[in-house]
């Protein structure tokens, strides 16, 4: 004779074991990683249910560290910074050993101390083909990087691009002694300036500047485009693209 199968309870809410912090449904949480020596994993609670037996099962919504997929760890990913993903397991609550909270890139940005349970997000990742939701980010500095919110930037006053220290050949310690500052280009630039003037002739309208540029995430490498490149130009590996990109290897 087949036994009856017991049927699903809802469950508004589930006690860590051992403390006493509520989680419910939509709360994000750490979870126990089988692996010890590894940091527990991040989710966000979709679902939460007793079973027949009375154990309280959640359905988790994984987010994954840079290191966790395809692509791998890039050197502009924050510390703290995690993809939420499409990736639902079944999981039992007993695995939750804490709360956490994922914030936007922006707020997490401006967060004055960022505490051992803060995280933040600004992709979605498809973990089947390892494609992420955007797919393009702004770009900065002489390095053409995304942001990493981990490191010091310093902003030029003309232009507006923002610089690594070490891409301006500066120290962190120097950039936040620096009253202003103006990168080389619109330093020159302000120099051509005051030549010509001197000359007794007028000046002629600065060449537009990129401000940022956008890299791509296509296959395994970045394409970084501009709205104000060329229609052709070869990238560092010597590929030619229609579209005016190239590519970057991070």
């Amino acid at each position: 004779m087949a036994r009856t199968k017991l049927p699903k309870k809802a469950v508004d809410s589930y006690t860590i074991k051992g403390t006493n912090k509520v989680v419910k449904v939509g709360d994000t949480v750490l979870m126990r990683n089988q692996e010890l020596d590894k940091p527990p994993y991040v989710a966000r609670i979709e679902k939460m249910w007793a079973d027949g037996r009375n154990n309280v099962k959640v359905e988790a919504r994984w987010y994954y560290r840079p290191e966790e997929s395809i692509g791998g760890r890039r050197q502009f990913h924050g510390a703290k910074e995690v993809f939420v993903s499409d990736h639902i397991d079944t999981q039992s609550a007993d695995t939750i050993e804490g709360k956490c909270t994922v914030h936007t890139f922006k707020s997490y940005t401006r967060l004055h101390n960022v505490g051992p349970e803060d995280y933040f997000c600004r992709f979605e990742y498809k973990a089947a083909t390892g494609a992420f939701i955007p797919d393009r980010v702004a770009v900065y500095c002489k390095c053409e990087m995304p942001y990493n919110p981990d490191d010091l930037m310093v902003q030029c006053e003309a232009c507006k691009d923002w610089f690594h220290p070490s891409c301006i050949d500066c120290t962190v310690e120097q950039v936040k002694m620096l009253d202003c500052f103006y990168c080389t280009d619109c330093s020159n630039d302000a120099e051509g300036d005051k030549n010509a003037l001197s000359n007794g002739k007028d000046s002629p309208p600065p060449e537009p500047k990129r401000h940022w540029m956008w890299a791509i995430w296509n296959e395994g490498r970045f394409y970084c485009h501009s709205p104000l490149h060329a229609p052709v130009l070869t990238c560092s590996g010597g590929t030619a693209y229609a579209d005016g990109g190239w590519c970057v290897e991070f």
